[in-house]
């Protein structure tokens, strides 16, 4: 049986599911297929995919870009949408190395301290 790209990114993101998401805060930009790029705040995000605010409904299979700060326009697909919050798996892995930097650049521990 033959597969195409695109099957294989989808079994390869969907086996990858399980990988660790971590919740975070993270400003970023979204822009779905044919509109216009909007702020959104990431909530989690592991090397397949991120999940983030969206006011406007997005729906299922729905190509987006997310601009996460210092990092070039990731494409990724929608695969739920609920109250407001959208998931999203990544076209392409992001890299474990970048996604390491993201996280440590974000982590509530580094940059929400009081410096009181």
């Amino acid at each position: 049986m033959m597969m195409d790209t695109q099957d294989n990114y989808h079994l390869a993101a969907q086996e990858d599911r399980c990988s660790p998401r971590t919740k975070i805060t993270i400003p970023a930009q979204l822009r779905a297929s044919g509109g216009r790029a909007f702020q959104t705040v990431v909530h989690d995000l592991s090397i397949s995919g991120f999940s983030a605010s969206a006011i406007s409904r997005m729906h299922l299979g729905q190509v987006c870009w997310i601009t996460l700060p210092g990092l070039e326009s990731l494409q990724a697909e929608v695969v739920w949408w609920e109250n407001s919050i959208v998931g999203c798996a990544f076209m392409e892995l992001l890299s474990p190395i970048v996604h390491d930097n993201i996280l440590q650049q974000y982590s509530p521990s580094t940059v929400y301290r009081s410096t009181i």
